[in-house]
């Protein structure tokens, strides 16, 4: 499938649920598998139809925006910085749930101290190598289970998963974790990415099923 015959099969799913009545939940479910979801051992993968590759001494990560120290990590200056590791469950907007992922990588709350926002800061917008974008609260971007991960169970993670370098918010639906990233922009205002300008929630929460707008 084409990347645009992907994006416009995606819409029309996003679009299906609006017209089927189906609301996010107003109260965010206790369980450990959030509602209209089903486990899998185990990993689809799920891009824009673009895998690029990205040799380790080209990539870069620009951290920018509303902060007092801009900076363009190399790899190596990247993997210098203090190593962090988590196990999270990982949820996708497609119905689907992977527990204990374990990922190994830089944890945002490094980045947030190496960059220092400015305090009128209160978003992240995400990009990726691939043309993908997506937008976060700061706010969400300080628990101390998000990364920005470069290994999973152990070893490099593989292209197809957004290799060398993606990012993982547990607490939301996996399409808030940019693969391939490239860089990190704080902003004042928020700036819908490209899920969420073609219909899909602003806020992905999927204990409330925040699914769609």
């Amino acid at each position: 499938m084409s990347k645009e015959r992907y994006i416009e099969a995606k819409q029309r799913w996003a679009e299906k649920q609006v017209t089927k009545g189906v609301r996010p939940r107003a109260v965010a479910s206790r369980d450990r598998l959030p509602p209209g979801q089903k486990l899998t051992t185990g990993f689809p993968v799920l891009d824009l139809g673009v895998q690029p590759e990205i040799p380790p001494g080209e990539w870069t990560l620009t951290l920018d925006g509303l902060v007092e120290n801009p900076v363009r990590l190399s790899w190596a200056e990247f993997n210098a910085l203090p190593p962090a590791e988590d196990v999270s469950d990982f949820h996708c907007v497609t119905t689907w749930s992977k527990y204990d992922c374990r990922w190994g990588g830089v944890a945002f709350t490094t980045l947030y101290a190496l960059v220092r926002p400015k305090p009128v800061a209160r978003f992240v917008y995400f990009t990726g190598y691939d043309g993908y974008s997506t937008n976060v609260p700061l706010a969400a971007c300080l628990d101390d289970d998000v990364l920005i991960a470069t290994s999973f169970d152990g070893k490099p993670l593989p292209r197809e998963h957004g290799g060398p370098a993606r990012g993982i918010i547990p607490k939301l639906y996996a399409w808030k974790g940019a693969k391939f990233v490239r860089s990190l922009t704080f902003l004042a205002d928020d700036k819908p990415g490209f899920w969420e300008v073609r219909g899909y929630s602003n806020t992905a929460d999927p204990w409330k099923e925040e699914r769609y707008a």
